[in-house]
Order: structure tokens, then C-alpha cells, then sequence
């Protein structure tokens, strides 16, 4: 039953009592909490006896895979004397049988339930422009409330045309090679499930967004991972011309790279569209983090000579403007790769919210003196984030983009990333995640945890204060 096909007036003729409950059971060796809802069970005050007690949990759509070991969904139909109970396991497509619920909604109720400083989940607590606000309110006051165009209200794709052409010096056809999309997480799930065919390969780079593994398994692709070590995350070139294959549609990348803060350079950009211009291979580039760029230029593959024409870049306003539970991404691609694109964004979402629109449209054509500003500050965080983590013994690796710091765990003693993230939030009151989750093979990451500086700076030294305090090798 659902509160779309019933009505209160029903409601009210209604002599049984249905109780929808929903048991969630962590797997106790992953040292994680079974805490993790994000709000406790409400009963809603419906009449004649009609119960729902609903459990509901909310997941970040931006973050790796973690442990979920039991579901069942259990219904009782009442009357006076007698209860009937029935469990049905909950049901899963094969595709998605691995994909369970996220670190990142486990560590944050984690740290919500010891009252622990958040430096794990990548979302600011500071809000974004005014005026960027403002142009949403005015939309909606100006009743653009209905369906927006479905590639994107022509303002915006205009918008982003202009922005691109500024940004990479290409020049875009707004109309033909930009599609709005709901974040750069549909962008991508559109990109993937539009271009790639069931037994493609695709290539990523790990650590990798949890969101391009779980998009690419729902189109039936094969992955192919290379991973890129420590201290600098260099493409290792060589594993990835023995990677590719006569199968290979795609290569996915991400500069600046979550969760390593790495940037790829010119030369490994160079080397990559070598091996696609010669293999044939497209290159899908989520790019969200491209105005988060600190120390090196960042570059957009698309750029390069012979790379347009095989290239989707992906792209966001939520990491650059501090909105991200605005939603409000794009994919610019040449009309051959934008028809695929187009075709799975058309079922998938249709349409992003019209008012919204207006207002990411008024935020891309912000004065360049915004992204100053905003690089400014974000160096300014890092710099406390790097060296206080320092100073508390963590071995911290460079980060030139992106808002956030890798760091080696070890030398405070624990099993792996997951116990000590654990142990952070539980006894020192810092969340952190564990990077193992960022990895088809969770072994290549159990050294190393992620820390976010998207957080005002009181924040970040407050959290610094706490591990110098507490946190001992």
C-alpha cells in the first residue's frame, strides 16, 4: 500500500491494522554499528486502527559500498485476539546483489549517535551563494514550476556552453551536445547505461566512486580496475595498454580524483587518448571537481587533439557552489554520443526541476573573482585539515583537488580502515571513512582513510583538537 493509492477517506473504512516494518541487520565482523538509520521509526496518526511504522533510510548517492547482511520485510495483519506474521526476504536484481548500503550513511549515524565532528562525508555545512539562491526563489515565484525541457531549460544549456567555452576554450552546441541531468550521478548512470552494451568492457581507475561501479554492473558491463598507488597515484601507462582489449568501449576517469585529491596531468591525459584514438575506445570524464583544482591546471581530456569526438564530460554546480542537494548536473558530448545519452536520461529522470535550472544558470555565470574566492578558501582549509593530521602522527598524502585528504592509518595500530574509523568516531569523536570500500579488492586500501575539509574552519580545527588530544600511537 502506498500513500499515493490510498486516501484518508479510504483510510477511515478500513478495519485492519497493517504493520510494515523493516529489520535491517549489520554484519556484526565489518566493526560497524547497526545504528545507521538516519531518523527513528515514525507511526503516522492514521484512523480506524490503519498503522504504518516506516523505517527509512537515507543513502548518499556520491559513496562507496559497504556491508548490509540481512533484510526481511515483515507484515501483520491484526485483529482482536490473533497475529499472523509473514517474512519475505527483501528482493534484488543479480546486478545489484552486491551493492548494499552505504559507508557514508553508516559512519555519519555512526558519528551522530556518539556525537563525533564529521570530516567523513563529503557535503559542506556552510551554504552556498545568495545569489544563486535567490535566482531559484525568483524562478519559482515567476511560476516556472512545471516540466522543464528535457535535455535542459535553454538558459541554462546556454549557460553551460558559455562556461565550457571558458573553462576549455571549446565551443558546444547548447541544443544538440548539452544534457541536463539530475547531478553528475545521472550523468553518469545515463552515459553508462545509454553507450554500453551488456559484456563491454569499461575501465576505471581505483579508488574509484562507488556510483560508477554499481551504473556500469546495471548495463551489464565488465570492469576492468587499475589502480593507482600511493604517494602520488600515478596512471601506471603500462597496466592500462595491457588492460585494453579488443572488448574495451570505455575508460573512465575522474580529475581532480575522488577520493585521492590527485590530478591527472597533461602527460598521463596524453598517454590515455593515445591508447583510445589507436584502440578505438570512448573516455567518459566526471569532471565535479574541476574548479576544485589547487596546485596543477586541470585539464579536460575532451581538450586534446581527436578526444572530442570521443569523449562525455561529466560535470555538476553542487562541489562548486556548496549545493549539493540541488542535483544539478550536465554531460556534454559530440550528437552521436549525446544521442545515447539523451535516450537513457529521457527514462531515467526526464526532466530536472525547472527552478533550479534558473538558478544553476545564474551560478555558472558567476564572475571569476567567485572561483578565486572559493579556491582561496578551500587552500586555506586543506592547509589546517593537512597539517594538523600531521601533527597528530598520520602520514598525509598530497592532495592537489577535490576537498579531500588521504592518510595512513597504521602507525595508530588497528587491524584495517574499518576499525580504525571506528574507533575515531566511537572513543575520539572524529568520523573519517575507510578507503578499502573505494576498491574491487578492499586489501589495496585497508591502510588508508579519507578525511573531507568542505567544512567551515572552526570545524576542522575543533576535529584536529580532539585527535591531538585523544588519538595516540
Amino acid at each position: 500500500m502506498s500513500g499515493n493509492s490510498c486516501n484518508i477517506n479510504h483510510i477511515q473504512h478500513c478495519r485492519k491494522s497493517i504493520y510494515v516494518a523493516v529489520t535491517v541487520i549489520f554484519d556484526q565482523s565489518t566493526a560497524a554499528s547497526s545504528s545507521f538509520l538516519q531518523q527513528p521509526p515514525r507511526a503516522l496518526p492514521i484512523p480506524s486502527g490503519l498503522r504504518f511504522f516506516i523505517s527509512t533510510v537515507t543513502q548518499n548517492p556520491r559513496a562507496p559500498i559497504f556491508g548490509f547482511h540481512s533484510t526481511m520485510s515483515i507484515v501483520s495483519t491484526e485483529n482482536e485476539t490473533t497475529s499472523e506474521k509473514i517474512r519475505h526476504p527483501l528482493q534484488v536484481a543479480k546486478q545489484l546483489e552486491q551493492f548494499k548500503t552505504t559507508i557514508f550513511t553508516q559512519m555519519s549515524m555512526l558519528a551522530i549517535t556518539h556525537g563525533a565532528i564529521n570530516l567523513g562525508q563529503g557535503f559542506p555545512n556552510f551554504d552556498g551563494p545568495e545569489f544563486v539562491k535567490e535566482a531559484a526563489i525568483q524562478a519559482i515565484r515567476d511560476g516556472n514550476n512545471q516540466y522543464a525541457r528535457g535535455f535542459g531549460v535553454p538558459d541554462l544549456n546556454i549557460a553551460i556552453a558559455e562556461r565550457f567555452k571558458k573553462d576549455t576554450g571549446l565551443i558546444v552546441d547548447p541544443d544538440n551536445e548539452i544534457t541536463v541531468t539530475s547531478g553528475c550521478t545521472e550523468a553518469i548512470a545515463a552515459t553508462v547505461l545509454g553507450l554500453i552494451n551488456p559484456g563491454e568492457e569499461v575501465i576505471l581507475f581505483a579508488p574509484f566512486y562507488d556510483s560508477y561501479g554499481a551504473t556500469l554492473s546495471m548495463a551489464g558491463a565488465n570492469i576492468k580496475s587499475i589502480t593507482l598507488r600511493p604517494p602520488d597515484f600515478a596512471v601506471p601507462i603500462d597496466d592500462l595498454k595491457s588492460t585494453i582489449s579488443k572488448n574495451t568501449r570505455a575508460i573512465l576517469i575522474n580529475t581532480p580524483h575522488n577520493p585521492t585529491g590527485k590530478m591527472f596531468t597533461r602527460e598521463e591525459l596524453d598517454s590515455v587518448a593515445s591508447l583510445c584514438i589507436e584502440n578505438d575506445v570512448l573516455v567518459f570524464t566526471d569532471e565535479v571537481y574541476h574548479k576544485l583544482a589547487f596546485d596543477m591546471e586541470h585539464i579536460s581530456i575532451a581538450t586534446l587533439p581527436g578526444m572530442f569526438e570521443r569523449t562525455v564530460t561529466m560535470n555538476s554546480l553542487g562541489k562548486s557552489f556548496s549545493l549539493t542537494g540541488w542535483k544539478v548536473g550536465w554531460a556534454i558530448a559530440p550528437p552521436h554520443l549525446m544521442w545515447g545519452v539523451r535516450q537513457a536520461h529521457t527514462y531515467i529522470a526526464f526532466s530536472i526541476s525547472h527552478p533550479l535550472q534558473c538558478g544553476a544558470a545564474a551560478a555558472l555565470r558567476a564572475p571569476d573573482s567567485y572561483y578565486v574566492e572559493l579556491k582561496r578558501d578551500y587552500i586555506a582549509k586543506r592547509a589546517i585539515l593537512v597539517e594538523g593530521l600531521k601533527a597528530v602522527g598520520f602520514k598525509v598524502f598530497p592532495t592537489n583537488g577535490t576537498f579531500f585528504v588521504l592518510a595512513d592509518h597504521t602507525p595508530f595500530g588497528h587491524e584495517n580502515d574499518v576499525a580504525f574509523c571506528e574507533y575515531l568516531i566511537k572513543e575520539i569523536g572524529v568520523a573519517a571513512i575507510p578507503l578499502s570500500v573505494f576498491y574491487l579488492n578492499p586489501e589495496e586500501g585497508k591502510n588508508l582513510v579519507r578525511f573531507t575539509f568542505c567544512k567551515d574552519e572552526e570545524t576542522i580545527k575543533a576535529a584536529v583538537e580532539r585527535m591531538k588530544e585523544k588519538l595516540s600511537k
